[in-house]
């Protein structure tokens, strides 16, 4: 949502000032491996999901709910996901743009697997997830690699380019690798507007397939949270998982066994911003439910609460109308009021308030999106 700050306009303008640097950096992803703040949003949006799945099952199943009742709508819920995405994703098209690798999409291709998975005991789960990352490298690595005179301006990329890696890292590089090809297949089999080549950002459909792993991830940290162990060894729990993920992904990274890539999800990032999204997790978890101070975070959970909402309205044209909707009222000039410098962030904040105003009102009239 607060991407309508645009800290990049301001670095910009301000390219000596390190503090601006470090802000923008932190608010795009990255153009390849490693991160930024910005690419664990994702991560924790998917981890989530798994998070409230054992406290999902077990209410409904406490309502007297069946099995197959739960795993009915457990489809019906993939259904809807996939399509939302779609249809965001197809606001701006002259016709329907069947594209699969939105944050949406990708819940929803995995959340049936995921309810499935959870009615297995703990250790089916580990050896799961162990198999999903293991399959998943092998799947790339065994993928054969392009000849040396390959055209790589004909899947949007620069043959020089900083980060088109040389030797083993190979398969794993933008639109050059086994998920990539896939879509070339699979993408071109719906109605389009041309053929589909590759995805700008090398963004895959199968990125689903890991980005389970991410979820099953959550549902481990969600039966720490709901077991009946102190809060403070939960806490513990979650910061000690955390380190083991993120230096598991690193040293896969270090050692060059497999890179930490966001946008093919792989198996090193699984593991390196789950561990992120533990310490995210734990950090909340000590505030709201061991120091009893959830009232600091009421901003974020009116946002919270209605997320969907909140996604849709941060992803679809209602930002927009809030912007042109500023200007007409207050004139064209009125971001200038502290310095050109810092125009984005005056229009910025106030359709940020804007929108979290609609999700405070939906918030208090108890209007919640649910699926």
């Amino acid at each position: 949502m607060a991407e309508v700050l645009s800290f990049k306009t301001v670095s910009n303008r301000l390219p000596d000032n390190i503090i601006w640097k470090f802000l923008s950096y932190n608010q795009r992803h990255v153009e390849w491996a490693g991160f930024s703040l910005h690419d664990i949003i994702q991560p924790s949006f998917t981890m989530l999901v798994g998070v409230v799945l054992p406290y999902s099952i077990a209410g409904r199943i406490q309502s007297g709910e069946s099995v197959l009742t739960i795993l009915i709508h457990t489809l019906k819920r993939s259904f809807i996901l996939i399509c939302l995405g779609i249809f965001l994703r197809s606001t701006n098209s002259a016709q329907t743009n069947f594209t699969f690798e939105d944050t949406l999409t990708q819940i929803g291709l995995g959340y049936t697997f995921l309810v499935l998975i959870s009615f297995t005991n703990y250790h089916i789960q580990v050896g799961i997830l162990i198999s999903i990352l293991l399959m998943y490298g092998l799947l790339f690595a065994l993928y054969p690699l392009p000849g040396t005179d390959f055209n790589y301006s004909l899947v949007g990329m620069e043959p020089n380019w900083a980060f088109n890696y040389k030797g083993f890292w190979a398969h794993w590089n933008k639109n050059t690798n086994v998920a990539w090809a896939f879509d070339t297949w699979f993408l071109n089999l719906f109605p389009r507007e041309s053929t589909f080549l590759f995805n700008r950002g090398g963004y895959t459909t199968l990125n689903f397939i890991p980005t389970l792993g991410t979820m099953i991830l959550g549902l481990f940290a969600g039966h720490i949270l709901k077991n009946t162990k102190p809060k403070n060894k939960k806490l513990r729990q979650l910061i000690i998982l955390g380190l083991t993920l993120c230096l598991s992904g690193l040293i896969a990274h270090i050692l060059g066994i497999n890179p930490i890539v966001k946008r093919i999800w792989t198996p090193a990032w699984v593991l390196f911003s789950g561990g992120l999204c533990y310490w995210f997790l734990a950090f909340f978890y000590y505030i709201i439910d061991v120091s009893d101070k959830g009232w600091t975070l009421f901003v974020l959970k009116v946002i919270g609460i209605n997320s969907i909402a909140a996604y849709i309205i941060a992803d679809a044209g209602i930002k927009v109308w809030i912007s042109k909707s500023l200007y007409i009222h207050l004139g064209s000039n009125y971001d200038q009021i502290v310095g050109p410098a810092y125009t984005t962030l005056i229009s910025g904040a106030l359709v940020l308030l804007f929108e979290w105003l609609i999700l405070y009102w939906m918030f208090k009239k108890k209007i919640f999106l649910k699926i």
